[in-house]
């Protein structure tokens, strides 16, 4: 009994033992089973809780990641696409470009995921929903080294791109950015600018001769966009990578000649150097190593000689206890490191800031990165009703476009932050246009965060933040020409010791006058609040600056005494002007007067009247009075006859009146313009416009007065013809023909040139007595008859060419 209960127990053992191990063996094979009969793995999105950067990628993800990163040719699933003829064109100057200066690429990836960045910053701030949970709540940009298969990955975690933003933003491009950049490379050949205009993806193939882009929007799913810069693209859904969450990862396979980038110093170097202050953390996946205390085996402690083991840490506690023996060793570690850390430069104070970090600030606001320092900034705080910190920048140089579209163009070059969190760089009634060459930022403490862009728009408190902005703005571009010795030249210069800040300085505000001058005249016209702090910055050539600008204060400290009115010509050109008649006794009499040669001096005249209880008289129109009137009754008097006569005789040259000059030297006469008219270069710019109107401009024609010099010989010759036959008709034409070469050398366009010219070529006739009834030769009617013969013959030949061919074509109809 007691034998068969002890074999009893030992069968029950058994029995359970091989229960277990059976029923794992019928899930396993239920398993396997499954998964053979699973048509459709689960995609991507169903794993969107997946941490990033592989802490919770499985052995499968890994596989298909790595055969993912390891290729170099389209996916054959992926949808294809042709790329925009444009970006063609551009991709092949990039590609083929010999540009040594391949360091931008970085510069302008960054750029692109600091501006996702804001983007998804800026609607988080009406739907904090939107930035999701966990890692994807980290606004940053991760930059990470594959040197085995030779890729570089710029991830940020950004708004991302749906696949329609991948066709449209990576596969087209706005024309003219496209041919601006191509025309400026051609001109300059210089890549450099190519962020500029907003084309700077692209500079991806200066590295890398395969790219893929990566990118989730919360409004799609996952997908790659992948290109060899070969004229296509192609673009698929991601069932490979790991899951983004939200955002982008750009996978630069690098060429052979560009493994310089896959060095971590490298890229460093270049963050520092182009994109130290965005405002987002830069990161890179730093490999070190590091020296680690470990025990010391003691097999390693025989080995080591006396000296080596004399310096392992074996002290003895002050309770008498030894420490173990260690020793150092190298360890590998790697993680992330920030390297941009730089303090927002708005928020530090103006005297913390040096120069040197103001002209990298400014290459990184504006995304220029040539040589040149910004002309001068401003950074100011501003408080009471409505508190903001500022930074403004003049640019060394106006962008290509500042003046094309002046009208019509929507862009501001400041950013607007609300603390410190970017809001937009739409907002163009936060400086007027005349102003929008200026770079910079203003990040106000006081604007609400939580409103539409529109209805910020309208916040009363944009109206303080602008007439600060205005002064300041002027304030700084007084000041450089404050600092400028050459504007200063008439000044004592006590300061010899800052010869070379002065140096440095020196023709900076002629620099600035040539490249934004437009710019100030422009305020002049639409500015009226600001008009006399803008009519100070005014600079021009005069009669007397030899070439040299000067403003409005140094014309009137050299104003003759008596001198009531700021004296002032309009015109093509210096050189024209100087020859002008208006001129001749002004400049005999030592006056000066200001030569304005752009076309906007039209305009601007029209708005700027007075200048420090000065007005401004137009040499060229009627009213000038130059110093006592020195018109003597008597001489009036003696040429009223005939410049009576002179009127009658122009009747059909619509003149206004005739009169004796006081602005004449050693010409006969000059044709002026009623002062409130247009004068003739007004007239001039008028005529040139695309839709001018001939009819509706003819109100605006100043009234044309002949002025005459009774001084000159050839007037006093006309005076006596006239006195004894007023009816001459050699005289009258004489007259007329004085009229029209006046109308000419006074910036007037003929009405008739034909009846002018006719005139001069009758004058010719007289002058060499030839008989007015000469008449020209009639021509041998031979040579037009055998060029007739010919044409007819060749005619004939043709007709029978094409009888020969139509008989031709018959035939082989006939024949089918």
């Amino acid at each position: 009994m007691r034998k068969w209960t002890i074999t009893s127990a030992l069968l029950l053992l058994i029995l359970l033992s091989i229960v277990p191990d059976q029923g794992r063996k019928n899930q396993a094979n239920a398993e396997e089973s499954e998964s053979d009969n699973l048509v459709d793995p689960p995609k991507i999105e169903d794993k969107l809780g997946a941490v990033p950067h592989g802490l919770s990628t499985d052995s499968d993800v890994v596989k298909r990641e790595s055969e993912s990163m390891s290729r170099k040719t389209l996916r054959k699933s992926a949808e294809k696409f042709e790329f925009q003829a444009e970006v063609s064109r551009l991709m092949d100057i990039i590609i083929n470009s010999l540009y040594s200066n391949k360091d931008i690429f970085l510069r302008e990836l960054i750029s692109n995921a600091s501006d996702a960045l804001d983007k998804i910053r800026f609607l988080a701030l009406t739907d904090k929903e939107i930035l999701g949970e966990g890692d994807d709540t980290k606004l940053e940009i991760l930059l990470k080294l594959d040197k085995e298969k030779k890729i570089l990955s710029i991830r940020d975690r950004g708004i991302g791109m749906t696949k329609e933003d991948l066709i449209k933003n990576l596969g087209t491009i706005a024309k003219s950015g496209t041919s601006a950049f191509v025309e400026k490379m051609q001109t300059s050949g210089d890549l450099n600018l190519i962020g500029q205009f907003g084309v700077g993806f692209y500079s991806v193939y200066l590295v890398a001769d395969y790219v893929e882009v990566i990118s989730k929007h919360n409004d799609d799913k996952q997908y790659v966009w992948e290109s060899k810069a070969d004229g296509a693209f192609a673009i698929s859904e991601d069932e490979w990578n790991e899951p983004l969450g939200r955002g982008t990862e750009i996978r630069l396979h690098l060429r052979e000649e560009a493994g310089e980038y896959l060095e971590e110093d490298k890229l460093k170097d270049l963050v520092k150097k182009y994109s130290e202050f965005i405002n987002f953390p830069i990161s890179i996946w730093s490999t070190k190593e590091v020296d680690v205390e470990v025990p010391a085996d003691e097999d390693d402690s025989e080995d080591e000689s006396p000296e080596k083991s004399s310096t392992e840490d074996e002290e003895v506690e002050e309770d008498g206890e030894k420490k173990p023996k260690t020793k150092t060793v190298k360890e590998t570690t790697s993680e992330w490191e920030v390297l941009n850390d730089v303090k927002a430069i708005w928020l530090r104070s103006p005297k913390e800031v040096t120069d040197e970090e103001y002209s990298k600030f400014y290459h990184s606001l504006a995304k220029d990165f040539s040589e040149d320092k910004p002309m001068s900034w401003s950074h100011f705080t501003a408080e009471g009703d409505v508190e903001f910190k500022a930074v403004l920048f003049v640019p060394p140089k106006a962008p290509h476009d500042l003046y094309e579209s002046y009208y019509n163009a929507n862009k501001s070059n400041l950013k607007l932050y609300v603390r410190r969190v970017f809001i937009s760089d739409e907002f163009d009634d936060l400086l007027p246009k005349y102003l929008n060459f200026l770079m910079g930022l203003v990040d106000s403490d006081t604007l609400p965060l939580n409103v539409s862009r529109e209805m910020l728009q309208q916040h009363n408190s944009l109206k303080t933040i602008k007439k600060k902005l205005i002064r300041k703005a002027l304030d700084m571009i007084r000041r450089i020409a404050e600092e400028d010795p050459d504007e200063s030249s008439e000044k004592d210069n006590t300061d010899a010791e800052k010869t070379n800040d002065n140096d440095e300085k020196k023709g900076q505000y002629t620099k600035f006058w040539n490249e934004f001058g437009k710019s100030i005249k422009l305020g002049i016209i639409e500015d009226a609040a600001n008009r006399g702090r803008l009519a100070k910055l005014l600079r021009f050539e005069s009669s007397k600056s030899d070439g040299k600008l000067v403003s409005l204060d140094q014309y009137i400290k050299r104003m003759k005494t008596g001198q009531k009115d700021i004296f002032y010509i309009t015109g093509t050109s210096k050189e024209q002007l100087e020859k002008s008649p208006f001129l001749e006794r002004l400049t005999k009499k030592n006056y000066e007067v200001i030569f304005f040669t752009d076309p906007v001096d039209e305009y601007l005249m029209q708005y700027l009247m007075d200048y420090e209880d000065h007005k401004f008289q137009n040499v060229s129109k009627e009213g000038l009075k130059i110093g006592k009137d020195s018109k003597d009754k008597e001489l009036k008097d003696s040429f009223k006859d005939l410049t009576k006569w002179w009127k009658d005789a122009l009747v059909t040259e619509n003149v206004d009146s005739v009169k004796l000059s006081n602005r004449l030297a050693d010409s006969p006469c000059v044709v002026v313009t009623s002062k409130f008219g247009w004068s003739a270069n007004m007239e001039r710019i008028m005529q040139s416009q695309t839709l001018s109107d001939a009819s509706k401009q003819a109100y605006m024609r100043g009234k044309r007065v002949l002025e005459i010099n009774p001084r000159h010989p050839i007037i006093k010759e006309l005076q006596e013809r006239v006195a004894k036959d007023p009816e001459d008709a050699s005289v009258k034409q004489t007259a007329r023909l004085m009229y029209q070469t006046a109308l000419m050398e006074s910036g007037f366009m003929l009405s008739d040139p034909k009846d002018f010219a006719s005139s001069i070529y009758s004058s010719v006739r007289s002058s060499l007595n030839i008989s007015p009834d000469a008449s020209v030769e009639e021509e041998d009617d031979v040579e037009e008859t055998e060029v007739e013969t010919e044409s007819k013959s060749e005619t004939k030949d043709n007709k029978g060419k094409d009888d020969v061919e139509d008989d031709s074509e018959s035939a082989y109809k006939d024949e089918l």
